[in-house]
């Protein structure tokens, strides 16, 4: 790491990307960086000193000694072409996240779900306790109100990405892998083995002197530990793992469990968010934590300090018996884990959710009709796509919503846009009813602008 270099990210304004250069800035280094339109994490790192461009040509590259970019941009866009016409050397995000993980004591949290949580965990338990980790996160963490701090710590805790395989790049101390379920599969040649053989290849370049974290209930995880020659540690709520949690009191917006390793008690964990799967990201926590030499009881007095990650079941508003909630879910697995932990509200649940690419809807079609039994009602928007890609013949929100009904949830509908779905709900919501919108496009929106105008039906 060269803190005199002038690094230039072309599309800085997404998470992955806002959070490296936030580091690098915290750093010393002079970051610029280019994205299609402002918004609130621009802002952020305009105000820390970066000089970000709105719009992309080739001139705003010149005079950068790297170029990172990410796997949303396309291989002709103007500034990556002129930076390889000019020899500058040019890095993917995992390539440039990885200059900072495999430097110091990585921490990488890898995962089909769970990963922005557990990672935003490690991160605040490590700051409250005084580790002064490095963390870049793929969500802002609501207590700290960032993404990404350069800290004068040993650590360095990041999520690893398995979508691309990009997470192949990193070779940190300890990887943690919170659960393994067949996603992303376009990138993988269809083929879910092959999704497994990146796992066992992630968790064999862990260092030798560091520890492999894996969630032992996970069945697919089991599956491929035979062919891991890491140090494991062993986590989970129903086997006879190295560290087990039992006594669970799943509460309304809170849970408590006993944790235990090698069948001596270490105490009780309490945590301020939801739900049965936040048992397990508080466990890779906790883990994680104890095995860089964090006592236990300071673990416990820094977790039950964590609000949660933005979009991670985030409270918007409560108005009148009317509990607005949104949550990233975008997965079958997620879907049913959101709606589980709503549950504990006692409310009426109405669920609504967007689709996020034809590919992944495709593949899992089956298992998002069988996702939303434990939901009141049901609505399905458009498939949010992102720019690029192919829309897949059949693949469709209709159908989807007809699989739900026959499959899981004969409550369900389909409404196609965002403002369709607020107008619905805007006429006919009651006391007594959680409204929780689900998926990784943007329909947190309807979720903050029904909050809003029910806060302002009651003033």
């Amino acid at each position: 790491m060269n803190t005199s270099e002038h690094v230039h990210f072309i599309g800085i304004g997404g998470y992955g990307m806002s959070a490296i250069a936030r580091v690098l800035l915290e750093m010393g280094y002079t970051v610029t960086g280019s994205d299609v339109a402002s918004q609130e994490l621009i802002e952020k790192l305009t105000a820390k000193g970066a000089k970000i461009y709105i719009g992309h040509t080739a001139a705003q590259v010149h005079g950068a000694d790297i170029v990172v970019y990410s796997t949303a941009l396309s291989k002709d866009n103007v500034e990556r072409v002129e930076a390889e016409q000019l020899n500058i050397p040019v890095l993917h995000r995992s390539q440039m996240l990885a200059r900072l993980l495999n430097e110091r004591k990585g921490i990488a949290v890898a995962g089909a779900h769970g990963k922005t949580t557990t990672s935003s965990m490690i991160a605040l338990v490590m700051e409250e306790c005084g580790v002064d980790p490095t963390y870049i996160i793929g969500g802002e963490i609501m207590n700290m109100g960032t993404n990404a701090k350069a800290g004068k710590g040993d650590f360095v805790v990041a999520e690893a990405d398995e979508s691309d395989g990009s997470f192949l790049q990193y070779h940190p101390w300890m990887g943690i892998v919170t659960n393994l379920e067949a996603d992303h599969l376009e990138n993988y040649d269809g083929d879910f083995e092959n999704l497994k053989g990146a796992y066992i290849q992630f968790l064999n370049q862990i260092r030798p002197e560091g520890t492999a974290v894996v969630c032992g209930d996970d069945s697919n995880i089991q599956s491929i530990l035979p062919k891991v020659q890491s140090n494991v540690i062993t986590y989970g709520i129903t086997g006879d793992w190295d560290y087990v949690a039992d006594h669970l009191v799943l509460g309304d917006r809170c849970v408590s469990f006993t944790m235990k390793h090698k069948g001596q008690t270490l105490g009780i964990v309490e945590l301020s968010v939801p739900g049965r799967h936040n048992v397990y990201n508080a466990m890779a926590t906790v883990i994680s934590c104890l095995q860089a030499g964090v006592p236990f009881e300071e673990i416990v007095k820094g977790i039950v300090r964590f609000n949660g990650a933005k979009r991670r079941f985030q409270v918007l508003g409560e108005v009148n018996d009317i509990l607005v909630i949104d949550d990233y879910a975008h997965h079958p697995t997620e879907i049913e884990a959101t709606i589980s932990a709503a549950k504990a509200t006692g409310k009426r649940i109405v669920a609504v959710f967007q689709p996020q690419r034809y590919s992944r809807t495709f593949f899992l079609l089956d298992a998002f009709s069988r996702a939303f039994s434990e939901a009141d009602e049901v609505i399905i928007t458009d498939i949010y796509s992102p720019a690029g890609e192919k829309q897949i013949e059949g693949v469709h929100s209709s159908k989807l919503v007809d699989l739900i009904v026959q499959n899981s949830n004969a409550s369900a509908r389909y409404l196609p846009t965002k403002e369709d779905v607020l107008n619905d709900l805007r006429e006919r919501l009651e006391p007594g009813v959680v409204v929780l919108t689900m998926g990784a496009g943007d329909i947190w929106k309807v979720g903050a602008e029904l909050a809003k105008n029910l806060n302002k039906d009651h003033q």
